[in-house]
């Protein structure tokens, strides 16, 4: 009996399109928990073309962004270290706020023996839906050592319109 054939199931290999649904399905996972780019080499594992053959500039992560509310404003604060304000714009389309940026670095250094030249280029774009109590005309928005800041003012009808609820014990 331990000498008894095995029927072996043969299967077709496993396509590129395999591969690519299951890498999809890990970048929607770590956007639910609110992990994106925290693994920024795992995408690699799965892209059809080696990384070195994917053109000459690389897509930065999505910045991170806090999101607040206040009686009067909304917030939204990014960190984008390495940029300075003429890396970036900010635009508004309708009810669409869009955030682009775009980092280039260069390093070069000669001496007598060696020559080295790196560059990486990196561009990134968010986009918020802006609720409909925006004041568009009021968007303001600042950038200080690599901390872009805008602040979304409410409309006056919207700030009228807050009334507190009691809450009660049961």
């Amino acid at each position: 009996m331990a000498n008894a054939p095995v029927e072996v199931k043969k299967t077709a290999p496993i396509s590129a399109d395999y591969w690519q649904g299951l890498r999809r399905e890990f970048d929607d996972m770590f956007e639910r928990f609110g992990m994106r780019g925290a693994f920024p080499a795992f995408p690699l594992l799965f892209d059809r073309e080696p990384a070195w053959r994917l053109g000459t500039g690389v897509k930065m992560p999505t910045p991170a962004v806090d999101v607040s509310e206040d009686d009067k404003t909304y917030k939204i604060t990014a960190e984008l270290p390495g940029l300075s304000a003429d890396d970036m714009s900010v635009s508004i389309s309708g009810d669409m706020l869009t955030l682009r940026g775009e980092k280039r670095q260069e390093h070069e250094e000669k001496d007598a023996n060696r020559h080295i030249s790196e560059r990486s280029y990196g561009a990134f774009e968010r986009s918020f839906s802006l609720p409909a109590n925006v004041d568009q005309a009021g968007i303001t928005a600042a950038f200080v050592n690599g901390v872009l800041t805008l602040s979304l003012p409410k409309s006056p009808a919207a700030q009228s319109q807050v009334r507190k609820i009691e809450v009660k014990a049961a």
